[in-house]
């Protein structure tokens, strides 16, 4: 029985880690085997990657190379992690996915959708969720949310408003063009917006 691919986009500050958590747990007290995964992450390679995309000592890294690093971590989890996972009948969860590469560097740093779009394709093998939340939050309201929680920002979180506002409207752009994408006012109480979640998972399972 093959599993289900579930993903969760936004700008930094948007609630993702929040409703993957929630989901998890939902979708644990249906009986069903969860793994939950993160991007870039998600294997011992794919957290090494992490730790040189976000490492604001890095500033000087290419858009081009930010990409291809982007894309390596995510070769290796899909092989390594998510097709194994779906495999085996599991419903894998992912903070993060290919769509997040599309509206940073394919549209905030300017690299051209369509060619991040093809690449996007090689290094999952085609693979792409089954329905993918995109929880949209203004620029104003995710700084808020990021203030409130503390900690230091990495390498992208540096990149300033203007940056965050260019990543969020790739987003909706994505989710003009493909109907996998379900957008979600990310501004409502964390239980309101995981009713909404549920109801999509239900309709789809």
């Amino acid at each position: 029985m093959k599993g289900i691919f579930i993903t969760f986009e936004g700008i930094d500050g948007c609630g993702k880690s929040t409703q993957t958590a929630l989901c998890r747990e939902w979708l644990e007290s249906l009986g069903k085997t969860v793994l939950l995964v993160r991007e870039p992450g998600g294997t011992r390679i794919g957290e090494k990657i992490r730790e040189l995309l976000l490492d604001k000592a890095n500033g000087a890294m290419a858009p081009m190379a930010e990409l291809f690093l982007f894309e390596a971590a995510r070769a290796q989890i899909v092989e390594e992690t998510i097709k194994p996972a779906l495999a085996e009948g599991k419903a894998v969860i992912c903070d993060r996915f290919f769509d997040s590469s599309f509206a940073y560097q394919g549209c905030a740093r300017g690299l051209g959708a369509e060619m991040v779009s093809r690449i996007n394709k090689d290094a999952t093998g085609g693979l792409a969720p089954d329905i993918t939340f995109f929880l949209d939050i203004t620029v104003d309201q995710a700084i808020m949310r990021r203030e409130g929680r503390g900690g230091e920002k990495d390498r992208i979180e540096s990149a300033g408003d203007a940056f965050q506002e260019k990543v969020r409207q790739g987003f909706i752009r994505a989710a003009s063009e493909d109907s996998r994408i379900v957008t979600i006012d990310a501004s409502d109480s964390p239980e309101v917006i995981f009713k909404q979640i549920q109801e999509k998972i239900e309709a789809l399972i």
